[in-house]
């Protein structure tokens, strides 16, 4: 490891780090906006089948995120700790899109155990890779500002992945399976696939692991967990996180639902979607000014104060009034956008916290506990959007009962609107200001130095 971990980084390292999450969003956009739909109406599965299936598999696979930053934290190769698994998750990842998007001929008990399996087995494939792409951040440089670009970067290129796929997949769908819905969501995973397997490989060439550890003394995983447990700002964002994506996975999945059964104009989710992951977009493009005039902590408060007034808003919105539908969809997701870089940043804050305090540092499981979280809250998200709309009557590719509707609406306005006002009390307790991360900071790189120094003699 080089002693250039504070150094700015280049344009090529940024945009290749970023290519990581464009790919990884050709997944998750996917089972942020489709899947729950996809399960009702093409796999015909009932909607509080869907929920409890998708809370039970999320809540199984967020207990393999720490258990697979354990194990990329203890991997050594000459690539680095977390570089490799950018190559060694592609093949599990593209078999397992193709499969969880295939309709088995079964009965609907099959088709069940079917939706379980495959599920589980995306969600870990995912987990492979993305939890050490996500702490590959931690280790590529140690300055505060650099890592706000260069999660701006990532996120920019999520987003980007992300309207791609909201925009395109109901076409490619349709165009790739000529009328058959099944084969056409198998053959458009298949491509998202192949174009995410280049990507990855793209971030793999283009980064470089930096910061090296002051603690070369092995240490159990047990003592990694006990560390974070008492790393009091990373129990802030972790629960932050899980409320956030509660709030972010309410409102993506049922967008879907909102304007195919109570705007009534199904020809439109890709548009929506699109100016919603544009809007985050920009939103990530501008967080490194934003983090100029603002503290992270400060900024966050803001923005989420914001996503409070604007999805109550929304519940107010006639159905027939497009433009304001589209308008205060786009204040959301621009509110929404600096989200993920600020949050992220601030994870790989809280690991330079754990260093620094207990003189070890877990990067990695740092990372995957924060996708625990959100996943988590995804999970909740869609346990609660499933039961909800079960209980209200939802009939898929139906007519929906005015309690449906009001279901529908609910869960892009007022359920998220009260999940993000609880993240707004949460975000007081987070303690790491500016100041305080940048004395941190020093006081790290000197003892890097020192480490460095007394290595070479």
């Amino acid at each position: 490891m080089s002693q250039d971990s504070s150094k700015p980084l280049s344009l090529k390292e940024c945009v290749g780090y970023a290519c990581g999450d464009v790919a990884s969003n050709f997944y998750w956009r996917v089972f942020d906006v489709f899947l729950f739909i996809f399960y009702t109406d093409v796999f015909g599965l009932p909607a509080a089948a869907v929920g409890t299936m998708m809370l039970v598999t999320r809540i199984v696979d967020a207990f393999s995120d720490p258990l697979m930053g354990a194990i990329s934290d203890r991997t050594q190769t000459r690539f680095g700790k977390f570089r490799p698994y950018l190559l060694w998750g592609i093949i599990p990842l593209i078999a397992a899109g193709v499969l969880t998007f295939t309709v088995p001929e079964t009965n609907d008990s099959g088709k069940l155990v079917w939706a379980y399996g495959t599920y589980i087995f995306m969600m870990l494939a995912y987990t492979f890779i993305n939890v050490p792409y996500g702490a590959l951040l931690g280790v590529i440089t140690s300055d505060s500002q650099q890592r706000t670009k260069l999660t701006s970067f990532r996120f920019i290129g999520a987003f980007t992945g992300g309207s791609l796929v909201a925009y395109f997949t109901p076409e490619l769908v349709n165009i790739l399976g000529d009328g058959d819905e099944k084969l056409g969501w198998q053959l458009t995973m298949f491509i998202y696939g192949i174009i995410a397997a280049g990507l990855f490989i793209i971030s793999f060439l283009s980064t470089k692991e930096r910061i090296i550890s002051l603690n070369t003394q092995p240490v159990t995983v047990k003592q990694d967990i006990q560390d974070l447990l008492h790393n009091k700002p990373w129990v802030v964002l972790f629960l932050l996180a899980l409320i956030i994506m509660m709030t972010i996975t309410l409102r993506g999945s049922s967008g879907t639902f909102y304007f195919k059964y109570y705007v009534g104009r199904e020809d439109l989710i890709g548009q929506f979607t699109l100016v919603y992951m544009i809007a985050l977009a920009i939103g990530a493009a501008i967080t490194p000014f934003l983090t100029r005039l603002l503290d992270k902590r400060q900024l966050l408060l803001l923005l989420m104060a914001l996503v409070v007034l604007f999805s109550t808003l929304f519940y107010f919105i006639p159905r027939e009034n497009l433009l304001l539908i589209f308008g205060l969809q786009f204040l959301i997701g621009l509110c929404l956008g600096p989200k993920s870089p600020l949050v992220f940043s601030m994870y790989a804050d809280t690991a330079d916290f754990s260093e620094w305090k207990y003189g070890r540092r877990a990067t990695a499981m740092i990372f995957s506990a924060a996708a625990f979280s959100q996943k988590l809250g995804g999970a909740l998200a869609g346990g609660v959007m499933g039961w909800l709309l079960g209980s209200l009557g939802y009939q898929a590719n139906q007519q929906q009962s005015a309690g449906s509707e009001l279901g529908i609406v609910l869960l892009m306005s007022l359920l998220p609107a009260a999940f993000a006002l609880l993240s707004v009390l949460v975000i007081y307790f987070y303690p790491l200001n500016a100041n305080t991360l940048q004395s941190i900071q020093q006081d790290l790189t000197l003892k890097r130095k020192e480490l460095l120094n007394h290595g070479s003699r």
